[in-house]
């Protein structure tokens, strides 16, 4: 993975080279594995007087223990950047970061963190206005398409639903189980565990299993209890935890007309296929899988997030569902419009979206996504 950064260029790239010494921090999140520690080595390789500090060392967390602005200066001397990956590791961190921004204000810092919950936690209140905030996300269909072509990323289609776009998983042909594999049994817990000093891991996974047979259902908290023996209040915490350490994200009820639209439920997806499909050990062939719609609906949306965090598209995102069961899959609502899609793999079935959502909002946007036309959905 060491050297994927040079090989297939990030989107973030170009957005943080923008925002580089403009007296504001830069703070990169994003969960294990997904390439922060490339992508910085690729910014820094354009820079010069370069303090590189990986906060997984003892004696760079130790620097930090009780810093003063003249114990800085002495430490950091004249370089221009501070990089600091795995800042979570610093106690206290916001604060310390604050004191960097305000008192060396010559220095551009720049600073990683896997554990969003952690990190963005301290560093909100403290860096109020002196920060730019990104995430990094696993490798993006975007991204895929910019390096190698739209033809040869639609090619690989079918293997994306399957292995994702973890960039070890990427680059490593042939490997791709052993790698999701691995990665779903350490590192995406690591931080949740760790920092919330969780006790019944085996409960995580089993939550994390149950939550992907059930990707692109509307999820109960009370039913997830029930299943994986937990109450309530625990899965919904655990739920939140795992939105913090990005390994999957909800999504809320549209509702304004209509008194049968379901208002308090929610659906849940992953932000990557390929960990969704390691943690229930199915990485079968598309043609021979029951799960193929499940697998579309969760790349759809999740490869549309991260479009529109790169490219800086504030939409309101949704899903929308009556009493009656009728349903549309995923909604953006943008610039006073909304727009409803529903995703179908299989083409030759005639879709539309459903009648119920058009009467009640027939100045809405609608299209149904499929095999044949889904680059539009996810490059514009």
């Amino acid at each position: 993975m060491h050297y994927i950064g040079s090989m297939i260029p990030r989107l973030l790239t170009n957005t943080i080279n923008n925002h580089l010494f403009t007296s504001k921090a830069i703070i990169i999140l994003g969960p294990r594995q997904v390439g922060k520690t490339t992508l910085l080595k690729d910014l820094s390789s354009n820079l010069t007087d370069v303090l590189w500090l990986n906060a997984d060392e003892p004696d760079v967390q130790e620097l930090f223990d009780n810093p003063t602005s003249t114990l800085l200066k002495i430490e950091l001397g004249s370089i221009k950047v501070l990089i600091i990956d795995e800042a979570q590791r610093i106690k206290n961190i916001g604060i310390k970061l604050k004191l960097i921004t305000d008192q060396l204000k010559d220095i551009q810092l720049i600073v990683t963190g896997s554990s969003a919950f952690e990190l963005s936690n301290e560093i909100n209140e403290p860096l109020t206005g002196r920060k730019w905030e990104y995430r990094l996300f696993p490798m993006s269909f975007e991204e895929l398409v910019n390096h190698h072509g739209l033809l040869k990323e639609k090619r690989l289609l079918t293997h994306r639903l399957i292995f994702g776009y973890y960039p070890d998983v990427v680059t490593g042909a042939g490997s791709e189980k052993e790698i999701l594999l691995q990665l779903s049994d350490s590192y995406l817990y690591k931080d949740v565990l760790v920092w919330n000093k969780i006790k019944k891991s085996d409960r995580l996974i089993k939550l994390l299993q149950a939550l992907a047979f059930q990707v692109g259902n509307q999820v109960s908290f009370n039913e997830l209890g029930n299943t994986v023996g937990l109450d309530k209040e625990t899965v919904e915490s655990y739920i939140q935890l795992l939105e913090q350490a990005f390994i999957i994200f909800r999504l809320p009820t549209f509702n304004r007309n209509l008194r049968s639209e379901l208002k308090k439920t929610r659906k849940i997806y992953f932000f990557d296929n390929g960990i969704r499909n390691a943690l229930i050990a199915n990485f079968q062939q598309i043609g021979l899988r029951q799960d193929t719609g499940a697998l579309w609906e969760n790349f759809m949306v999740s490869e549309r997030m991260k479009y529109n965090a790169y490219n800086n598209k504030r939409a309101n995102t949704y899903f929308w569902r009556t009493s009656q069961q009728q349903e549309v899959d995923y909604i953006e609502e943008y610039d006073g419009q909304i727009y409803a899609y529903e995703f179908k793999w299989n083409t030759k079935k005639n879709t539309r979206i459903t009648k119920a959502f058009t009467n009640a909002y027939p100045q809405a946007n609608t299209k149904v996504i499929t095999p044949d036309n889904f680059e539009e959905f996810l490059l514009s």
